[in-house]
């Protein structure tokens, strides 16, 4: 394929063509993989090499998403000569798959190259062959979003879905990860099913498989109201909404952290690409009952998510969880969107959308960073309960000061990243009133007073995993052995740490991102109003927000306070051992532990808990205290499945006696039925 030639614009060389550009990367990522394969027990090939040029890769499509959302680039098309007899591949690169690719390069440089530095040999998969997966799984996302027909889209979606099986299942001789990953299959197959079904009425009776066809098709209310539900179940049950989210809390805690990175921080948010493809592109109508639908589902997940992961007692599960919370949140401000659209503000409508699109992006950068640093402690320590960990902020202080960047983001402090969307959202929340609908006027408000409360826990449970893992004393003897990140992986972490710092203090840069999504897609923007220094979505008098100004108060009350110290004490300063409520035999088993951090959620929510509390034995010396959590909907909702699937295997395994005189008599059965119906 023939270089796309180059014009000047705006003082600066731009490639007229971005799409070609992209699927060379694309096919670079799959090169990549190959090339490991020649010397396939080789770490210092893969680790050294081809996972460094996977992040060069990824930074190059960030760079070219970047440049064709800043310079307002029209849509580009392409066919290539590849799928079925006269069923070609369909391309297509608009502001909404630019957006999600710029998610997939920023956060895909940072977890690349942090995984040049994680990987050692003889943990599971041979590193060329998962240097394959790994590439091969970006390279799927990457075309699922650039996908303009059903066929290449389902193609890529497969894909996706059996390299991060073959990625969660690495470590595979271990029979829970076996578990994990066969559940984790098995729902991205029911997931893959609904959207296939949902296609399929989108197609209009038509025999047109691209994603133009679907935009021209007539829909009635009732089969587009179909399609959406069907959407909404099969990338529901990717992105983890309840009661979907099953798989999330097992395949996570079983990857390698890299993938449980890659899985949270850009899957899940390839899931989110997919609703808002269909909700506002192809399906050209919203109904108000569809965004009260998603808004419900969105809370409840995000109140579920928040709740689960404040219980919990191992690191992974934790952010597992809190990755349903943070997907909550982005279905609930989709679901805003959708109210508004359906009820003809756009103003408002491109408000919530703006504030799904800048927390996907957000996510995908403090979960990635989260994740990657409790693979850091994972390898430092060998440990992923939080009950054995403790203090590591002196052995690891590297990690854990980027792992407070990380933690007071997702935790929605300014001046961070996860501040500027979930004020954003909570702004839409104040314009529900506009919505000409009493029933909704009386029932939105609740919504905001429920989102409240998430953010509030889901400070709470970052409180807890922070201070659990990096504060107060070692909890466990071989923890002073623990060692820092080496430089590849505080390389990696570092990087996401930067694009948590860059969004929170200058947001106009991802709002100005969305807006050239939401301006085609809903007619409509939130920054007009804004400036170098400030955002105000809909008016300056109304609401606005400044993280520059915020840092710069920060910094200006932290340096005066240093000088008044310095001045006021002439510079000496006095140690002392800290004040212990007179009580001076401090120890590890003084100090709050996970199951106590998490008691008072415990008792509050108990009746959505399934607990169950041993108590210690005469014999425990010292006693210890066991709570086991698990998911009332496993119990409510896929158990019963699961044992009628089993019953009617069973049944039907009646029918295999393994006689061949039998197997004859069937299909002599067989023929008579169908002798019978023909005549």
């Amino acid at each position: 394929m023939p270089m796309p030639p180059f014009t000047f614009h705006a003082a600066l060389l731009f490639p007229a063509h971005f799409l070609p550009l992209l699927l060379d990367i694309v096919a670079g990522w799959i090169i990549l993989g190959l090339l490991g394969l020649f010397r396939p027990r080789s770490l210092r090939l893969t680790a050294h090499l081809l996972f460094p040029l996977g992040a060069a890769a990824c930074l190059g499509v960030a760079i070219l998403s970047g440049v064709f959302l800043a310079t307002g680039h029209a849509p580009e098309l392409m066919v290539l000569p590849l799928g079925l007899p006269n069923l070609p591949f369909h391309l297509r690169l608009d502001a909404l798959s630019a957006f999600f690719l710029l998610l997939l390069g920023v956060s895909g440089a940072g977890i690349s190259i942090f995984a040049a530095g994680y990987f050692r040999s003889g943990e599971g998969t041979a590193p060329a062959l998962l240097c394959l997966q790994y590439h091969v799984f970006l390279a799927s996302m990457a075309v699922v979003v650039l996908a303009n027909d059903a066929y290449l889209f389902m193609v890529a979606w497969e894909t996706m879905a059996l390299t991060s099986y073959f990625l969660v299942t690495s470590q595979h001789r271990i029979p829970e990860i076996r578990r994990a990953g066969f559940l984790y299959l098995l729902m991205a197959h029911l997931g893959a099913l609904c959207i296939l079904l949902c296609f399929g009425v989108m197609q209009g009776g038509s025999w047109q498989f691209t994603f133009d066809a679907m935009r021209q098709a007539s829909l009635t209310p009732f089969w587009a109201t179909i399609a959406f539900l069907l959407a909404l179940l099969g990338f529901g049950a990717k992105a983890g909404l309840v009661p979907m989210h099953a798989w999330l809390p097992e395949a996570h805690p079983a990857a390698p952290s890299p993938v449980s990175a890659m899985m949270s921080g850009i899957m899940l948010e390839i899931a989110i690409y997919g609703l808002v493809r269909i909700s506002f592109d192809l399906l050209h109508v919203q109904y108000w009952q569809w965004g009260v639908i998603v808004l419900i589902v969105g809370l409840f997940s995000a109140l579920f998510g928040a709740i689960f992961a404040a219980v919990q007692t191992d690191m992974k599960r934790l952010l597992a969880y809190s990755s349903i919370e943070n997907v909550g949140i982005i279905a609930t401000a989709i679901g805003l969107a959708i109210l508004f659209e359906a009820s003809h503000l756009p103003l408002f409508a491109a408000l919530a959308l703006c504030a799904a699109l800048i927390h996907a992006l957000n996510h995908s950068l403090f979960k990635s960073l989260l994740f990657l640093a409790t693979g850091c402690v994972l390898h430092a320590t060998r440990q992923r309960s939080l009950g054995k960990l403790g203090g590591l902020i002196r052995r690891m202080p590297w990690v854990a000061a980027l792992a407070l960047i990380g933690t007071l983001a997702i935790a929605g402090l300014p001046p961070l990243n996860g501040f500027v969307s979930e004020w954003l959202l909570l702004q839409s929340f104040l314009f529900t009133p506009r919505i000409p609908h009493a029933f909704l006027n009386m029932l939105i408000p609740l919504g905001a007073a429920a989102l409240a409360l998430i953010v509030a826990l889901a400070a709470y449970v970052m409180v807890k995993f922070y201070g659990i893992i990096f504060l107060g004393q070692h909890r466990e003897a071989s923890l002073v052995h623990a060692h820092d990140a080496n430089w590849l992986e505080r390389l990696g972490l570092g990087w996401l740490a930067l694009g948590c710092i860059l969004i929170g203090v200058f947001p106009q840069l991802a709002i100005r991102a969305a807006d050239s999504v939401t301006g085609p897609m809903l007619g409509a923007t939130v920054d007009s109003q804004s400036s170098l220094w400030r955002i105000a979505p809909i008016a300056p008098e109304q609401a606005s927000y400044s993280g520059s100004i915020f840092l710069l108060g920060i910094l200006a009350v932290i340096g005066i306070s240093f000088l008044a110290v310095r001045i006021l004490a002439h510079g000496r300063i006095r140690r002392t051992p800290a004040w212990d409520c007179g009580y001076p035999w401090q120890t590890p088993r003084m100090q709050d532990t996970a199951e106590g951090f998490g008691q008072p959620i415990r008792h509050m929510f108990g009746a959505i808990l399934h607990l169950e509390l041993q108590l210690p034995s005469p014999t425990d010396d010292p006693p210890r205290y066991r709570v086991h959590i698990e998911d009332r909907f496993w119990r409510t909702l896929y158990e019963p499945v699961a044992r009628a699937v089993r019953r009617t295997a069973d049944a039907i395994a009646v029918l295999q006696s393994g006689r061949l005189s039998i197997y004859l008599l069937y299909s002599f059965l067989t023929i008579l039925v169908l002798l019978v119906f023909v005549l």
